[in-house]
């Protein structure tokens, strides 16, 4: 199949994912007051305990990052079970059917989860004010962008698992059992620049830790000294990137792959 036409295809499954999330009110609503009430709670109640242990800068703020892009995490893990329904309730069947590439389906279901995952975590950028963090305009086509790399690996990595589930509920429970490891083992709680070594290989693996990472030192650039951003980094914001990138590439002919053969 020509490029062109798997990309229309897959345009029109982005499009069936994106008005499928509009029209879910509630969805939009609860995946914006969850995170908010991560950084109310945690963020006020650390805060007061890490003030007089030498930090070096607010909790709120430097829990900003990861809350971003926990929200991110979860949107997009859970954008992708749509495909597990349409496999229950038949109209995976009547899209296999059609004379569409599936690689067109695994583009356009990886699109849609991506796309709605970097929409709530753009709300949740604009928010920034209201939390005394202070963003340069310039920054946020930046932090959009790199968004989007966070929201594409993660939406890969929950297609490549709902192409194996059979069922939703199976679905939810691995996805139970990968977001909260993956989140606290990602730097939004605690720098990882001290912890463990075991930890730190489990970091090195998780593609949520290099989010983190790289969100926090675009966001607070000019919040904190650069001695103690350097302190509590992880590696270069383009090798942030860069391992994103093919995180996400790998992910993709993964999904595609298990997607071919179980569907």
């Amino acid at each position: 199949m020509e490029f062109p036409r798997i990309m229309q295809a897959a345009g029109a499954i982005w499009q069936r994912e994106f008005i499928r999330y509009w029209r879910d009110k509630t969805r939009i609503a609860s995946t914006i007051i969850q995170p908010l009430m991560f950084l109310v709670i945690f963020g006020t109640g650390l805060r007061s305990s890490l003030a007089g242990r030498n930090f070096g800068m607010d909790f709120v703020q430097f829990m900003y990052p990861g809350i971003i892009a926990m929200s991110i995490m979860s949107v997009s893990f859970f954008s992708t079970i749509s495909t597990v329904w349409d496999r229950e309730f038949g109209f995976l069947k009547e899209i296999l059917v059609a004379p569409i590439s599936r690689v067109s389906i695994t583009l356009g279901k990886i699109l849609g989860a991506a796309t709605i995952a970097t929409i709530q975590g753009f709300l949740l950028l604009v928010l920034a004010p209201l939390l005394k963090v202070k963003l340069h305009p310039w920054l946020f086509p930046y932090l959009l962008l790199f968004m989007i790399l966070v929201s594409f690996s993660i939406a890969s990595l929950g297609l490549l698992i709902a192409s194996l589930m059979k069922t939703t509920e199976s679905f939810g429970l691995l996805m139970q059992l990968l977001i909260f490891p993956m989140f606290f083992i990602s730097g939004a709680f605690f720098p990882l620049t001290s912890v463990p070594w075991w930890m730190r290989w489990l970091a090195a693996i998780n593609p949520l830790s290099y989010g983190v990472d790289g969100l926090r030192q675009m966001m607070l650039s000019r919040q904190v000294p650069s001695e103690l951003l350097n302190r509590l980094s992880l590696h270069l914001i383009p090798f942030d990137a860069l391992f994103l990138t093919s995180f996400s590439a790998v992910m993709i002919i993964l999904a595609a792959i298990a997607f071919n053969k179980r569907n």
